[in-house]
């Protein structure tokens, strides 16, 4: 039946709610007459939709983050156990590039085969070349050149935020989690906005990405919304992040989470760390303490 006149769908189409799906509508007049009545009860619904797919999806890393090699999940921070290859966009773990090392692949990448870059202009080339093909890696990495400043470049945040923008647009995480970061706080020349800085966490974070979920967290905390805080960080503390982990720890000294949430957390954060475990990376960080 229509919510409104109460004409039957077997007399007429009726069209459901978009934001709730609760009710059904024979047309735009009848849901624009009983929008007053039906507004407390769909605002309520159109928010435990979003919060049933926000919290059940993004559970497994995204692609980018493994080791196109090995397979691997790679540790966290990622800056520090893999490197950014200019060449393919990828990054390798530093288990793969001692292997590599190990039968004499020193000048070349250990994905791609690709040989080094001989100077900045060449390297910059190649992330020219990708980003004129629209990889939305290449043109997330272009920005963090242009907010750096490497291979010449004068720094220019504006520059950076719109390239990363572009980049979120044709689906990088990791454009999203930056955009996140700069609308959130309010940095790098943006206003703050924090609804849309939530917003691209949220969209990373559905599609895996770790930094973003922990972030999402935090900003629950911020609010003191200690429940869905530590729904997040139970979600990327199982994905292998320490600093989730040591938050709902944290939060368990003060009565703000349970025992049973952080044995939980460790678990899956125990067992995540073994997963990217590998001979090759066990060496590096032995041969790196030396």
């Amino acid at each position: 039946f229509c919510a409104n006149c109460g004409r039957r769908s077997d007399t007429i189409k009726l069209k459901n709610c978009n934001a709730c799906f609760l009710v059904k509508y024979c047309s735009v007049d009848c849901q624009k007459i009983h929008r007053k009545q039906h507004k407390k009860a769909c605002k309520k619904r159109a928010a435990e939709l979003k919060d049933e797919k926000l919290y059940s999806q993004g559970h497994k890393r995204p692609e980018s983050d493994f080791c196109p090699l090995c397979l691997l999940a790679i540790s966290f921070p990622m800056e520090e156990h893999a490197m950014f290859r200019t060449c393919c966009m990828k990054m390798v773990c530093n288990g793969c590039c001692l292997a590599a090392a190990k039968i004499g692949l020193h000048d070349a990448c250990p994905f791609c085969r690709s040989p080094e870059a001989k100077n900045d202009d060449e390297a910059f080339g190649r992330v020219r070349k990708r980003v004129a093909a629209k990889d939305p890696e290449s043109i997330c990495h272009l920005g963090d050149l242009h907010l750096n400043g490497v291979h010449g470049m004068e720094k220019d945040q504006s520059r950076a935020i719109e390239l990363w923008t572009e980049a979120a647009e044709l689906g990088s995480t990791r454009a999203h989690f930056k955009l996140g970061h700069a609308y959130y706080r309010g940095v790098l020349g943006v206003a703050q906005d924090k609804v849309k800085g939530i917003h691209c966490w949220e969209v990373a974070a559905m599609q895996g990405d770790v930094g973003s979920r922990h972030f999402l967290g935090l900003a629950e905390l911020e609010n003191l919304n200690f429940d869905r805080a530590v729904r997040h960080l139970l979600i990327s503390a199982k994905k292998g992040s320490k600093e989730s982990l040591d938050r709902i720890k944290n939060l368990l000294t003060k009565g703000l989470a349970t025992k049973a949430q952080y044995l939980e957390g460790l678990e899956g954060y125990q067992d995540a760390v073994e997963e990217m475990k590998s001979p090759d990376r066990d060496e590096i960080v032995t041969l790196m303490k030396k």
